[in-house]
Order: structure tokens, then sequence, then C-alpha cells
């Protein structure tokens, strides 16, 4: 097992609108929203009807496969809204936030003495659990069963995210207590995967085993570093969490507070000061957005980076494992003979027509449009120039579109997750949905097997 991790293959991607280190308090939002699409996969029973008063850490619904794991409220206020869709599905609920805010408040435990059933216990009432994902599916970790190991990646490749050393500092003491509880939820070790080069504010945490990780994006994934770490064979479970999540855990042991506040970065080239703020889940974006000004009006507000992210709307609210939001230029006009000239102001993992390759460390001002239409798969071999896992890209994904399940267990489908896929979607010169196609292939191999 190595320490150091050097990945090869990838693509960085430069762009313009990076957060300036400096960190304003969001206006507080009227309302926050819970977006269900964020948990995949669950089955969401309410606890509380329209026009209840809740407090900040209350449950709001839990999960009908399993009722232990609840789903809890960020703020105190009224549920105002149930929204619903299809079949009478529920897609999201508001709560109208009150003026002063209290909390539920949860016995504190002794983390030296806790078991982890107590941990797990504690997790799951106080709405914390849905942090923990797990590998194989990328779905929130089934707590009844035991992982092999646990992997933070705390080295950010993807573009214009957050500099977590500096979102995230101040935190020590919630981060180690988190990594603590974390440590005796696994017979195995937690593994955290730094920048090879710098400091980080996981270079002192006790209780982990640190790997240092250099190269391109998708190196900082956690996918990629699993891979290549300890990778997952059939049978076998791994659950993962992102560094910024380890805040709410670690100050709900020490505090008894589920405390929903999150340090987030706003970016992109539609930003006219692009810059950190102090929010919370679900708040709406424009309470940030608009404070920091936007270049114009035809822009695309992304919940995430703009690789994985999901599109949202200025009076969107913040997504529940998002600690990024993104706006750039909506990309709805198209260049008279584009194909068909060369070009200087885009990225490309080729060198035909485009001339990227020459200026490495330029920064472009890049928009939405995909520069192509949808059309079928061709033999490229690009793929397997920016994927460095060792697995067959191209006919894995296409494994998952015929759904044929054998092919897809044989193929890795078990240590992918549709965000390994992103750099392979950006450059797929024939414009297939790769995540998409990720996901429905993991959602059919659940069904099947899990």
């Amino acid at each position: 097992m190595s320490k150091d991790i050097r990945i090869k293959k990838g693509l960085n991607i430069k762009l313009i609108g990076e957060a300036e280190k400096t960190t304003s308090k969001a206006a507080l939002s009227n309302v926050y929203a819970i977006n269900l699409q964020d948990f995949h996969g669950i089955t969401p029973k309410m606890l509380v009807k329209p026009g209840a008063e809740v407090k900040a850490g209350e449950p709001l619904f839990y999960n009908k496969n399993m009722e232990d794991m609840l789903f809890v409220s960020p703020v105190s206020g009224e549920l105002i809204e149930v929204v619903r869709g299809a079949r009478r599905k529920i897609l999201s609920l508001k709560i109208l936030a009150d003026k002063s805010q209290e909390s539920i408040e949860h016995p504190v435990i002794s983390l030296g003495n806790a078991s982890a059933e107590e941990i797990k216990t504690l997790l799951l009432k106080s709405g914390c659990w849905p942090f923990v994902k797990q590998r194989p599916y990328d779905v929130i970790a089934n707590p009844q069963q035991t992982p092999k190991a646990i992997f933070i990646s705390a080295y950010v490749t993807s573009p214009l995210s957050a500099d977590l050393n500096y979102s995230l500092r101040g935190k020590d003491k919630e981060i180690q207590a988190a990594l603590t509880a974390l440590s005796k939820l696994t017979p195995g070790k937690v593994h955290v995967s730094i920048a090879k080069s710098g400091e980080s504010f996981f270079s002192g945490m006790d209780g982990i085993e640190k790997h240092s990780v250099s190269g391109p994006h998708p190196a900082g994934l956690v996918g990629t570093q699993i891979n290549k770490i300890d990778p997952i064979n059939k049978g076998e479970v791994v659950w993962t969490l992102a560094p910024h999540d380890l805040v709410i855990i670690g100050e709900l042991l020490l505090t008894g507070k589920f405390n929903a506040e999150r340090v987030i970065a706003l970016v992109g080239s539609s930003v006219k000061a692009p810059k950190y703020y102090t929010t919370k889940i679900g708040a709406e974006v424009a309470t940030f957005l608009y404070a920091s000004g936007v270049n114009s009006e035809n822009f695309r507000v992304i919940n995430g980076d703009v690789l994985t992210g999901v599109k949202t709307k200025p009076e969107g609210h913040l997504g529940y494992y998002n600690n990024t939001v993104t706006a750039i230029p909506e990309g709805d006009d198209y260049e008279l003979f584009g194909w068909n000239k060369p070009v200087f102001d885009k990225i490309s993992s080729t060198r035909s027509l485009t001339f990227s390759w020459l200026q490495p460390q330029k920064k472009y001002d890049l928009n939405t449009n995909t520069n192509g239409e949808h059309r079928n798969f061709v033999l490229t071999g690009f793929y397997e120039e920016v994927f460095p896992m060792d697995i067959y890209p191209l006919q894995l994904l296409k494994a998952c579109m015929i759904k044929d399940i054998d092919e897809m267990e044989q193929l890795g489908l078990y240590e992918v997750a549709p965000e390994d896929f992103s750099l392979t979607e950006f450059i797929c010169v024939s414009k297939q949905p790769h995540q998409q196609i990720i996901r429905e292939g993991l959602d059919l191999l659940y069904k099947e097997i899990g």
C-alpha cells in the first residue's frame, strides 16, 4: 500500500473566477430548503406536517427502508411547504426560518470510551449519518454493514473548488473529534489523502493513515485514491466522507448540537468578486450570489463545481453536500464554422485545432456550451488518457448502456461513482452523459444484487 500516490493521467481545467481568500457572512436566508435529490436512493417518510414548528436538528423525515436513519432541519422555523412531483414524490422541503434560532441538544459522549454502536446511534439520531457515503453504489452508507476502510480526500483538483486549508481553518478540534469517532467504525484504517506539496491541516491529525497525492484532476477524487490505495472487490464495502462534513459531525460530538453552518466558495467568471461566505445548508443562493455581483444576466448557477455540480437558479438553495457554488456564462450562442478553425480560447485533451497544450498555465473563461451535439459513441482512445483507474472506461459505459450486469461487475462498476466519469464526459467527442449512464448502471446493480 503506497503512501505516495502519483497520478499521471488526467487533465487540469484552469478557469477564471477563483475565490479570493476573504470571508463574509452571507445575508440570512428567509427560507431554507432540503432537496431530496441530494439523497439518492432514499424513500422519505415524513415525521412532520406543513405548518409544524421545528428546531434546528429536529428530524423532518426518515428513510423508509431504515427507520433509524433520520434527516433533520438545518434551522429552526416553520415547515411551510412539501414540494411534490409525479406520483406525489417528495422533491424538497421548505422551512421559513425564525429570527432567533433554537437547536435540539443531544447528550455529549466520551469519545475515548464510546463504542462503535454508541457512535452510530448518535450519528443516526442526530441527522449526521447522511454525510457518510459508501462504495459500491455511491449511496448513503448502510450502518448495519462494517466497512473495510474509510476514505477522505483533502486533496482538491476539481475546477475552482474551495481551498480546504482556508475554508476549514480553525476547525481542528471538530475534525479531530470526527476522525477519532470514525476510526472506531471500521476494523481497517481511516485513509486521508493530502497534497504532496504544501501544508495541510490534516498533517497533525491523529488516528489516520496519511497519503501524499500529486497529479492532475481527477487525482483529488476519492474514487481515484481508493483505486490506488485499497481497491474494492466484490462483497467489500468502504465509506467515504468530505472534509467539510467532518466539521458538522465533530461539532455534534463535542457540543451535542447539529450546526448546519458551512463556509462555501462562490466562484466563476460570471461573479464580479468571487470569495468565501459563511452560510448554512439549504440557504438561498441569492443571499450571497448578488452580494458579490454578477457580470451579466445570462449566466448559469451550478450547485457544486462545473464538472459534477447540478444546475440551479439564483433563487435556488445550497445543496446538502456542497461547499462550492459556481456561476459561469450560459453557452446558448454558436460560432459559425467553429468546428473548422483553430481554437485558442478552449481547453482540449487533444492537439487537433486546439492550442491549449501550448499554454498549460493559462486560465480560461468557458461557458456551458457543449460545442457539439449528442451522437453515437466513437472509438477514440481519449478516455484512457485522462482516466487513471485500472478500468476500461468505454467498455464499462457500454456495459451500463446495454444493462449487462455480468459485464458491469467484471469491468469494475463496484469501484466507481458518477463523479469518476465527469472528466471523460467533459472531453467526450460523442457528447454522451457519462455520469448519468454510470448512475443508472449503479442503480440497476444495486436493485439486482445490492
